[in-house]
């Protein structure tokens, strides 16, 4: 389906394109038409979640794809996510089986930890108590792996990985006793402001894949992030970059992960937007746009999670 072939394997042996379509924040109205219409101009890997509330008209969209001969089930690669109230060992199974019955898939491409804090297992997506305050959930990170490759072993899903998860947490995984499957991949906040340069360097020697999320910046939903950073893409250095190559600053965000070998996820609900991502590949960066691309690295973070920072395991508090 990618009319560029550009794919990226994960080392257990599965690939996923490197331009990916997220749907975070896709209301459920919109969910199903643009994610038709993202499989429709060419994207393979679909990127959602449990938390996201959309996976059931996501599903559709991609039934929809099936049905009409655009797409066979194989051409897609789909990711979920397990989340935070669902990470005792004995929940994990049971939500990526809600996540499937939700999609009317038969097993996921990618099955990921979609944050490191574990919350109070309950019908509430962010349980909080009398005070507002997030309540939290003691659970071993490990054994949550460690159920996650049993859904592996039952063909539930294709490859397991982590989101958001820093150096350290990673570690802990990566040197489990008994570890079966390694992740393949960390799902982190990427971007020009936030190069993550560090984890890179720590996921590639470990084989790990990088996947971007908010490679645009933010879409700015209060809850998550923080509003009073500068926008992304009206930086000038991007701008300048775009204008010679004749291109926008958003594809030339999208094309800087691409080049360092990171899989980045485009996350957009404007049809010709969606189109335009696509044409990632009809362009390349030189050496000094990269140069002066990594040079806007400020550790500027959108996605702070800031309801989560009490939680003992936050992940942002370390440095990378």
């Amino acid at each position: 389906m990618n009319p560029k072939g550009q794919r990226a394997k994960l080392n257990d042996g599965h690939f996923i394109p490197v331009l990916g379509f997220g749907t975070a924040e896709a209301a459920k109205s919109e969910a199903l038409e643009v994610t038709k219409f993202a499989i429709e101009v060419g994207f393979c890997h679909i990127d959602c979640a449990y938390v996201y509330q959309n996976e059931e008209q996501v599903g559709q969209a991609i039934q929809s794809k099936i049905s009409d001969g655009t797409v066979k089930r194989e051409d897609i690669f789909y990711t979920s996510k397990l989340w935070c109230t669902f990470l005792r060992p004995e929940l994990v199974r049971p939500a990526l089986e809600k996540s499937l019955k939700n999609l009317q898939l038969d097993y996921v491409d990618l099955y990921i930890i979609h944050f490191p804090l574990a919350m109070k297992p309950g019908e509430e997506l962010l349980p909080k108590d009398e005070n507002g305050k997030l309540i939290g959930d003691s659970v071993d990170l490990c054994h949550t792996w460690e159920a996650l490759e049993k859904c592996k072993d039952a063909g539930l899903t294709k490859s397991i990985g982590v989101s958001n998860f820093n150096h350290k947490q990673l570690e802990k995984i990566l040197n489990k006793p008994g570890l079966k499957y390694k992740p393949v991949c960390n799902q982190v906040e990427c971007h020009p402001y936030l190069n993550q340069s560090k984890l890179l360097d720590f996921c590639k020697s470990h084989d790990i894949v990088l996947v971007a999320y908010g490679a645009l910046g933010s879409q700015r939903v209060k809850e998550w992030v923080n509003l009073n950073h500068p926008v992304l893409l009206e930086d000038p250095v991007l701008s300048a970059i775009a204008k010679k190559h004749k291109q926008t600053p958003a594809l030339v965000a999208l094309r800087y992960q691409i080049q360092r070998g990171v899989v980045v996820l485009a996350k957009s609900y404007n049809k010709k937007r969606i189109k335009e991502n696509i044409q990632v590949f009809d362009f390349e960066l030189t050496p000094e746009d990269m140069k002066a691309i990594d040079g806007l690295n400020r550790n500027i973070r959108y996605y702070e999670f800031l309801v989560g920072v009490s939680h003992p395991e936050y992940p942002f508090s370390e440095e990378y």
